[in-house]
C-alpha cells in the first residue's frame, strides 16, 4: 500500500528513523515538471551561507549558536538577504564539522535545541527571509545509528545500508583493501572492521561511511528525513557532493597515475555514476514535487562538462524531467589547482578565468553564482594581489562581479565584510580542519619541507572560511564570543574588517555589498536574466562584458583585475552608446569615456555602466 505523507505524520515520525515501520514507508509520486518555472523566487535571490560554528556564540561556550543567528538576523536583513544556508546543525561528532552527522532529526546541543531551531526560522519567515539546510546523504557518521546496527553483523537487516566488502589478498597473503581507491581526504577510501572481518567504503574520513544508495531501504529513509524538515518550515536544500551517489557497478580498481602509494584517485568510478539521474528523479517524485516552491542546489564537484551538469538541470534528454534547480560547479574554484593536488596553487592568467565565467554563463543551465564558501580559501585573498590599503576595492570589484553576473548569488559569511585569509605568521596547530591536517600528514611523509607545506596551506586551505565571524573591534574576539572560540579568530578584525565598524561607514564593503545587491535588483531583466556578452577576451588586465535584456536594455561592466592605473580602449558597438554610470567601486562618475574612446580604469577599479542608444 502506498503512503502519502501529511504533515501531521511527519511530524510524528519516531525519532529513531531505522524501523522497519519507517522503511516500509512508500510515495506516490507526482507527475514531474520537464522544466523549472520561468522566474521563480530563488533565480532573482541573494542567499547568504551560515556556518555555524563560527557565526556567532550567545552562550560563552565558543561555539556559535541559533540564538546568535536568530539575534542578526536583522543584519542580514538589511544586507539584501533574501534565503540562509545553513551548514549542517545536526547531530554530530564533528569529525567533518558537521558533514558527519550522527542523527539527521536532532538538533546538535552544540548549537540549540529544536525549539531554538523552530524560533529562528520564525522570525527568519516574520520578515521574509527563507532558511535552507544542508542535506549530507552521500555517508553518515560512523556514530549514526544505521552505521552501528549495520556493522554489528553481517546478518544485520541494516547491513546492506552501507558498503561493506570482503578483503582480497596479495600473493604474499597480506590482506588488502577491496580495492585501490584513494579517499578524498587522502589515504585508503576502506577501513577494516575487525568484528565482522570486511571492509567498509568511505570516499571522506573513516568516521563517514558511505550509504549504499543501491538500497531502495536506504532512498526512502533518506526520503522521509527530508519530509520531515520540509514540513517544518524549512525551504529547500543545499545537496552536498550530491553527484556522489552512485558508484560504478563492481568498485572496480582505479588506474594507478602514482607508483609510490597503494591509494590512487578514483573518481571516475563514483563522479556522476550510472544511477545518479535515476536516484534523482526518484527523489524529486517522491519529495521535492510535492514542495514547488522549495529550492534545491547541487555540489556537483570534479564535474566541468557543461553538457554533463545539464542533466542534472536541464534533464538527460527532451522531455525529461529535470532534477534540481542549480548546481554548485568547481571549475572556476579549480582553476588555480596547479596539479590533481588541490593545496597546490597556480597563478591563473586572467583570459583563463574570463573564458570560464563566458563558458557557464552560456552553458544553458541555472548557474549558481559563488567565490566563498566554507570550503574555499577568501576571495580577496584567492583571486586578486591586492595590497593591504587597496584589499577593501579588490573586494568590492570582486562583488560587483559576482552581482552582475546571470545565476543565483550566493554570499558566505564575513565575505560581505572583505574578510581575507589567515595570517601567514599562523602555524599548522591553528588549522582544525581534517582535510588540512591529512595533508599536513601526508607531506610529511613524503619529507616535503615544512615551510613548502605552510606555503600551500596559507594560500588554499579550507580553514581560512571557518575563522570565527568578525562582529566588532573593542573585545577580544570580535564580538564572537565571550568564552574561548574552537578556533582561532583572524586579527584583521582591530584592522576595521568588522560588522560594527563597516555599518557606520558608507564607504565600507558591507556598504557596497548592500548598493550592488540593490542595483542588482532594480535591473534584474539585464544582470539577472540577461544575455552575456564577452568583450576583449584576451586583455590580461580587463575584464568586461554587456549584458542585455530580452527587451534590449544593456548593461556594460567593467574591470581592471590588476594594482595599476590601466587604460581600455571601449569597442566601437558599446562606445556609440551613451553611458550612465550606475555603480562603481570608486563612486559614481559622470565621465566614463575619455577622448579617444579610452576609458581610465583606476586599480582594483569596477563600474556598472547603463547603455543607452544616443539621441541625434
Amino acid at each position: 500500500m502506498s503512503t502519502t505523507l501529511t504533515k501531521y505524520e511527519a511530524n510524528n515520525m519516531p525519532d529513531d528513523m531505522t524501523t522497519s515501520l519507517q522503511t516500509e514507508i512508500t510515495f506516490d509520486s507526482q507527475p514531474l515538471s520537464t522544466q523549472s518555472p520561468l522566474h521563480p523566487w530563488w533565480k532573482s535571490a541573494i542567499i547568504y551561507q551560515i556556518y555555524p560554528s563560527s557565526f556567532l556564540d550567545t552562550r560563552g561556550t565558543g561555539t556559535g549558536t541559533l540564538a546568535g543567528i536568530t539575534s542578526k538576523l536583522p543584519y542580514l536583513k538589511s544586507l539584501g538577504v533574501d534565503c540562509i544556508w545553513l551548514s549542517p546543525i545536526y547531530e554530530s561528532p564533528l569529525h567533518d564539522m558537521g558533514y558527519d552527522i550522527s542523527d539527521y532529526q536532532k538538533i546538535d546541543p552544540r548549537y540549540g535545541s529544536m525549539e531554538e531551531w523552530e524560533e529562528m526560522v520564525a522570525k527568519a519567515h516574520e520578515i521574509g527571509i527563507k532558511v535552507m539546510m544542508d542535506l549530507v546523504v552521500n555517508h553518515t557518521s560512523f556514530l549514526h545509528a544505521w552505521f552501528k546496527a549495520s556493522r554489528s553483523a553481517k546478518t544485520s537487516e541494516k547491513r546492506d545500508w552501507y558498503i561493506w566488502r570482503p578483503p582480497r589478498y596479495d600473493a604474499d597473503g597480506t590482506r588488502m583493501p577491496p580495492n585501490n581507491w584513494q579517499s578524498i581526504f587522502r589515504g585508503p577510501a576502506w577501513t577494516y572492521d575487525e568484528a565482522t572481518g570486511e571492509y567498509y567504503l568511505h570516499l571522506f574520513c573513516r568516521e563517514q561511511p558511505d550509504l549504499n544508495w543501491e538500497n531502495p531501504e536506504v532512498r526512502k529513509a533518506v526520503y522521509a528525513m527530508m519530509h520531515f524538515w520540509l514540513s517544518r518550515g524549512v525551504d529547500g536544500f543545499r545537496m552536498d557532493v550530491i553527484n556522489l551517489l552512485s558508484k560504478s557497478p563492481g568498485l572496480p580498481d582505479a588506474k594507478v597515475v602514482d607508483e609510490t602509494r597503494f591509494e590512487q584517485p578514483a573518481m571516475e568510478y563514483y563522479v556522476n555514476g550510472p544511477r545518479i539521474h535515476e536516484f534523482l528523479r526518484e527523489m524529486r517524485g517522491e519529495v521535492l514535487s510535492k514542495y514547488p516552491e522549495a529550492i534545491t542546489v547541487g555540489e556537483t564537484p570534479f564535474t566541468h562538462d557543461t553538457e554533463v551538469m545539464r542533466k542534472y538541470t536541464l534533464g538527460a534528454t527532451a522531455g525529461d524531467a529535470y532534477e534540481l534547480d542549480m548546481c554548485f560547479h568547481f571549475e572556476l574554484v579549480d582553476l588555480d589547482c596547479a596539479t590533481t593536488d588541490p593545496f597546490l596553487k597556480r597563478d591563473v592568467p586572467l583570459p583563463d578565468l574570463k573564458r570560464t565565467i563566458q563558458k557557464w554563463q552560456s552553458h544553458g543551465g541555472w548557474n549558481a553564482l559563488y567565490l566563498e564558501n566554507h570550503d574555499q580559501p577568501r576571495s580577496v585573498s584567492r583571486f586578486t594581489t591586492a595590497t593591504p590599503e587597496l584589499s577593501n576595492l579588490a573586494a568590492k570589484m570582486l562583488a560587483l562581479m559576482e552581482c552582475t553576473l546571470s545565476g543565483t548569488v550566493y554570499v558566505y559569511q564575513g565575505q560581505e565584510l572583505g574578510m581575507y585569509n589567515a595570517p601567514g605568521e599562523w602555524g599548522i596547530e591553528e588549522y582544525k580542519d581534517v582535510a588540512t591536517q591529512n595533508y599536513w600528514r601526508d607531506m610529511r611523509s613524503k619529507r616535503v619541507p615544512v615551510e613548502e607545506i605552510m606555503r600551500r596551506v596559507r594560500a588554499k586551505a579550507r580553514d581560512h572560511a571557518r575563522t570565527p565571524m568578525h562582529w566588532d573591534r573593542s573585545t577580544l574576539y570580535a564580538g564572537f564570543t565571550t568564552g574561548r572560540p574552537w578556533m582561532r579568530v583572524n586579527p584583521s578584525y582591530s584592522d576595521g574588517v568588522n560588522a560594527e565598524d563597516e555599518l557606520e561607514d558608507p564607504d565600507s564593503v558591507f556598504h557596497f555589498w548592500r548598493r550592488i545587491i540593490e542595483v542588482r535588483k532594480e535591473y534584474a531583466g539585464v544582470l539577472v536574466h540577461g544575455d552575456f556578452a564577452l568583450l576583449a577576451e584576451e586583455d590580461e588586465r580587463v575584464f568586461a562584458y554587456v549584458r542585455e535584456s530580452e527587451e534590449g536594455d544593456r548593461m556594460l561592466v567593467v574591470m581592471n583585475w590588476s594594482g595599476e592605473e590601466v587604460g581600455w580602449s571601449v569597442p566601437d558597438e558599446v562606445s556609440k552608446d551613451r553611458m550612465e554610470v550606475i555603480v562603481g567601486n570608486y563612486g559614481v562618475q559622470e565621465k566614463v569615456i575619455e577622448e579617444g574612446g579610452v576609458m581610465k580604469l583606476r586599480a582594483w577599479e569596477g563600474s556598472v555602466v547603463r547603455c543607452s542608444p544616443r539621441l541625434n
